[in-house]
């Protein structure tokens, strides 16, 4: 049986941050719930010293029904409450996984790397699940190089199943995948895309049918069907909303 304990583990365990250090970071929360309000994605920032949430957006995609400050109360209990039985075990193996990569990385970029991966959360008045895909990116770090505050963003999944676990490194053509098997990160390369899938991508975004995307773009109806096709396969989805989900969530435009 998982307990919140068993998220806090030497390679992301701190002893000390002095109160004042929260005094020079209150401008970064603001930043951050700025952005918030610009975007559908729930952002909220772990705190990895005091063991708990710091900030927590009112996006209510992340939150199960609750309200913000009720969540940032919970802390960590908000996983124990709301993440399916089955994903908490997941949640805990990405995250020992997550620091103890990080860890062999050098301190001036830790920053850079963003951990990725889907899992169920549950809605507190319903048995009701949502599938969302689940980033954190250093955002502070102390002088050994241990992440001090983390920011999180949860966002709607392109997958249909929990998991799919990725480091991410910004500006980098390679990521790392996370077998559970092998209990080791194997390296790959981002899928790319020409421009003109990246366009049809685009288009599809902004609500362009097919029909008018051909039109857009100078191509017959077929034409842009195979494209479509060869992005699908390219990343590995089914249909074009789970296309358009996986290119914003993993930056490849």
């Amino acid at each position: 049986m998982a307990e919140i304990n068993d998220f806090f583990i030497e390679e992301n365990s701190i002893n000390y941050i002095p109160e004042e250090k929260y005094v020079t970071i209150q401008d970064i929360v603001e930043d951050i719930d700025a952005i918030a309000r610009t975007t559908y994605m729930s952002l909220y920032v772990i705190d990895y010293y005091k063991q708990n949430f710091l900030y927590v957006s009112d996006n209510p995609l992340f939150l199960c029904g609750m309200a913000a400050e009720t969540v940032k109360e919970l802390g960590y209990n908000f996983y124990m409450n709301h993440v399916v039985p089955e994903d908490l075990q997941l949640l805990l193996e990405i995250n020992t996984a997550g620091f103890k990569f990080l860890r062999n990385v050098p301190i001036n970029e830790v920053r850079d790397y963003t951990i990725s991966y889907d899992f169920f959360l549950k809605n507190k008045d319903s048995r009701k699940k949502q599938l969302i895909n689940h980033q954190i990116t250093p955002l502070r770090q102390i002088e050994n190089g241990k992440v001090w505050l983390g920011l999180c963003v949860a966002s709607i999944s392109s997958s249909n199943k929990s998991g799919n676990i990725k480091m991410l490194k910004n500006k980098s053509g390679v990521y790392w995948n996370y077998n559970r098997e092998s209990k080791k990160w194997k390296e790959a390369i981002r899928p790319e895309l020409k421009p003109v899938e990246e366009e049809v991508l685009k288009l599809s975004a902004m609500g362009y049918t097919m029909s008018e995307i051909a039109n857009e773009i100078n191509r017959s109806f077929d034409t842009v069907k195979a494209y479509r096709k060869n992005i699908f396969e390219k990343l590995g989805v089914n249909n074009i909303s789970e296309a358009i989900s996986y290119v914003m969530n993993h930056r490849l435009f």
